[in-house]
């Protein structure tokens, strides 16, 4: 009986049920997963009277079997690390000599930003950390494509300079603290 009932309601909508799934972008693989799957809901059905629309009821099924398996792919397995890659990974932090020497190659960029002017900075910021275009820097201040080319590259100018001059007195102090690690330069 339930083989006559899926022969006679459901077989004629599997091309369209196909086509559906095509449409969503379902992989010919995955698509044959999912139709495979109908049939085997189905056939596990001990009776098929409550169903008014089976059109319907195999689609809805369809979408079902679809959201669970992309489910199940965004899922991502948490395990524990082996202390192998425990080890790995911890001997991949900075010491603390190169540590402190970002510290200071951070100053030294900030102080260099601090003494660009205020749309310059700006500009170079939303160009160079944010990545936004030139027509995007261009129309959210207000100002020309051309300007904002042009501070961008006089304020990349200054800070290459102020980076690559000497160290400040500051700096020259933090250096010469760390003993055998100061810069020359």
């Amino acid at each position: 009986m339930l083989a006559e009932w899926v022969g006679r309601e459901i077989l004629p909508h599997e091309r369209e049920l196909r086509v559906w799934l095509a449409r969503r972008v379902v992989a010919a693989a995955d698509m044959e997963d999912v139709v495979q799957e109908c049939y085997c809901r189905l056939a596990q059905l001990s009776d098929v009277s409550h169903i008014l629309t089976p059109r319907a009821y195999l689609f809805t099924m369809a979408r079902n079997i679809l959201r669970q398996q992309r489910q199940r792919t965004r899922v991502v397995r948490i395990e524990p690390l082996s202390d192998e890659l425990e080890a790995t990974l911890e001997g991949d932090l900075p010491s603390p000599e190169r540590a402190a020497m970002a510290r200071q190659e951070l100053a030294r960029v900030q102080s260099a930003l601090a003494t660009l002017p205020e749309r310059a900075r700006r500009i170079f910021m939303m160009r160079r950390v944010d990545g936004l275009s030139q027509k995007d820097i261009a129309s959210r201040l207000g100002v020309s494509e051309s300007i904002v080319e042009n501070e961008a590259s006089r304020s990349l100018r200054a800070i290459l300079k102020s980076l690559t001059g000497p160290p400040a007195d500051d700096d020259i102090s933090l250096a010469a603290a760390g003993g055998s690690h100061a810069r020359s330069r």
